[in-house]
């Protein structure tokens, strides 16, 4: 029933942005809708840090609502990240851990995210917290080698995530069901340092629904050289969680522990078993 009234709503805007472009008064008026919907900001408390994050649809208000409760094992191990540590956030979607991690911890952070949907709340919410000297966009998709390949997306919402890059599968590394797709650049973390002269991260926080092992293939010298990872695995993705598992332990780190929140445990999607490993030097 649910779906239905929201595919009804959705038939509905359609037909009313339909005809609303067919006049100029129409056209200003949609215009000034989403140039108000693009401005919309939220403040969000945690602790005692304050972040204006956009949230110009239901999506990105999800996220600014359940920024601490979603993944706090996430917001606490950033807030053991020792101060002014350089930390990239590959798959950063619109940032929200970025900005944290600059804010409180006064990282910096070179946000990995080639989504052109997120680019621009990930700029804005950079922008907003006043934090355009602590973050760097790197609007690429990190692989395991350098080259051209398509980005295939299940969503083109601002905030969406579950995409692939060079594959045909996602999260879970089942058939990606893409609604969208483009081609761009991909590059490996060693391509990173060594061809943008990005700096050796101190730490890595990762978050590709499904990429991961690919992406730890393609940094192996990179992985060498970190204190400490978080990494989100699906421990029923056997091929990614094994690989990601046999590439870390053989770079000197451990596994320190993993966990997830209720929203992520008792979900009825599919999430019940990815986690967010933690992983620290041995």
């Amino acid at each position: 029933m649910k779906e239905q009234i929201k595919k009804l709503l959705r038939m509905v805007a359609h037909s009313l942005i339909g005809l609303s472009v067919k006049t100029r008064a129409g056209r200003y008026l949609l215009n000034q809708m989403l140039g108000a919907a693009m401005e919309r900001v939220r403040e969000v408390s945690h602790g005692n840090l304050k972040l204006r994050l956009a949230a110009p649809n239901s999506l990105c208000d999800w996220r600014a609502s359940t920024f601490s409760t979603k993944e706090p094992e996430t917001l606490e191990w950033i807030d053991s990240i020792p101060e002014n540590s350089v930390l990239w956030d590959v798959g950063a979607n619109i940032g929200l851990y970025s900005v944290y991690a600059a804010k409180k911890r006064g990282c910096l952070v070179w946000a990995f995210e080639p989504s052109v949907f997120n680019l621009e709340l990930l700029a804005r919410n950079i922008y907003e917290n006043d934090l355009t000297g602590k973050i760097c966009i790197v609007p690429l998709a990190l692989s395991d080698s350098l080259g051209a390949s398509k980005m295939r997306m299940t969503t083109t919402e601002w905030g969406g995530a579950l995409s692939t890059f060079g594959q045909d599968f996602g999260w879970d590394g089942a058939a990606i069901r893409q609604v969208f797709e483009f081609q761009t650049v991909g590059l490996s973390m060693e391509d990173a340092m060594q061809r943008l002269a990005i700096p050796q991260p101190d730490y890595i926080k990762m978050d590709v629904d499904g990429l991961e092992h690919f992406i730890l293939k393609g940094g192996v010298s990179v992985l060498r050289g970190i204190e400490g990872m978080l990494i989100e695995v699906n421990d029923d993705f056997y091929e990614q969680a094994e690989q990601c598992r046999k590439l870390l332990s053989e770079s000197g780190l451990i596994l320190k522990e993993k966990r997830h929140s209720d929203i992520i445990g008792n979900s009825t999607a599919g999430f019940q078993n990815c986690y967010n490993q933690i992983w620290i030097r041995a």
